[in-house]
C-alpha cells in the first residue's frame, strides 16, 4: 500500500528539483492488516504453542497493541533458529524495536512507531539511495536547512525530513559513518544532528501541523535512545554476519543467555 499522505498522515512528500523530500511520520499501525497480525498469531503458534490462544484472543478482542507487545511476538518475530520470522516488513521492524524501547523504559507507541517506520521509508526512497552513493552529509543537510526562510514550515518539513535521515543513517550504517567520516565519534555527532534538526521541526511546525510537532518534539528529546533501538534490532537484519549461519547461531545463543543488567 503507499505510505504517501498529507503533513499529517503517514508521509507527506514534496517534490523539488533537487529531491524528493519524505516527512516521515508513523505509519506502522495504519499499514497493518488483518492478514498480517493473523500471520504473527500463526508463527507464534509455531514457537510457543501455549501462547498461540491468548494471542488469537487478543486479535480477536482487539487488543493489537497488547498483541505486539507480548514476549510471545517478540520470540515469534525473532524467528527459529537466529533467522527473522516470514512476516511483513512492519512486523520485523515494529515489534522488536517496541521491546527495546520499553526495555528502557519508554513507552510511547508512537515514538516506537516512528522509528520502526524509518527503515521502511528510507530503504527504498531517493534519499536513502543517495546516501549510499556517499553524498549526503551533516554539512550538506545543514545547508539545506539553513537555505530556507527561518521559522518556515518549508524549513520545519526539510528538518524534520533531514533529522528522520540522519538517524535512520546512523542508527542502520555507523560503519559507512564512521568510515566514511574516520572516527567513530561522528555517530554521535550525526545523532545531535538529527536531535537539533527534530526540535526545529516540532518548533516550526507547531501550528501548522501540531501531532506532527508534538511527535518531533518527543523524538528530539530521545533520538539517542531511539538510534540505540534502531542499531540493535538493524544489526539482526543488516549487520555483518546477519545472514550467515554462525550470526544467526550466535543471536539465538544471546538470547537463550541474554546479559544481566548491571
Amino acid at each position: 500500500m503507499p505510505i504517501i499522505g498529507g503533513i499529517e498522515g503517514p508521509v507527506a512528500r514534496r517534490t523539488t528539483q533537487e529531491e524528493s523530500l519524505v516527512m516521515i511520520a508513523p505509519m506502522i499501525h495504519k499499514m497493518l492488516r488483518r492478514e498480517d497480525l493473523l500471520r504473527l498469531v500463526d508463527e507464534i503458534a509455531i514457537t510457543d504453542p501455549q501462547e498461540a490462544y491468548p494471542a488469537a484472543q487478543k486479535l480477536e478482542a482487539g487488543r493489537v497493541d497488547s498483541l505486539l507487545d507480548s514476549p510471545a511476538a517478540l520470540e515469534a518475530v525473532r524467528g527459529r533458529g537466529g533467522a527473522p520470522a516470514p512476516l511483513p516488513m512492519a512486523l520485523l521492524w515494529y515489534v522488536p524495536i517496541r521491546a527495546a524501547l520499553r526495555g528502557r523504559g519508554e513507552h510511547d507507541i508512537q515514538l516506537a512507531d516512528y522509528t520502526a517506520t524509518l527503515p521502511l521509508a528510507f530503504l527504498t526512497s531517493r534519499s536513502g539511495t543517495t546516501l549510499a552513493r556517499g553524498e549526503g552529509t551533516l554539512a550538506s543537510w545543514a545547508r539545506a536547512i539553513r537555505s530556507l526562510p527561518r521559522n518556515s514550515v518549508a524549513q520545519g518539513e526539510r528538518a524534520a525530513h533531514c533529522g528522520a535521515l540522519a538517524l535512520w543513517w546512523t542508527g542502520l550504517f555507523p560503519e559507512w559513518v564512521s568510515r566514511r567520516s574516520q572516527g567513530h565519534g561522528m555517530i554521535r555527532a550525526y545523532v545531535d544532528f538529527a536531535a537539533g534538526a527534530l526540535e526545529l521541526a516540532g518548533r516550526t511546525l507547531r501550528a501548522a501541523a501540531p501531532n506532527s510537532a508534538e511527535l518531533y518534539s518527543a523524538a528530539a528529546d530521545r533520538a539517542h535512545l531511539l538510534h540505540e533501538a534502531l542499531h540493535n534490532v538493524g544489526r539482526d537484519y543488516i549487520g555483518s554476519g546477519a545472514h550467515t549461519s554462525d550470526g544467526r547461531l550466535t543471536r539465538y545463543l544471546a538470547r537463550l543467555h541474554p546479559p544481566r543488567a548491571s
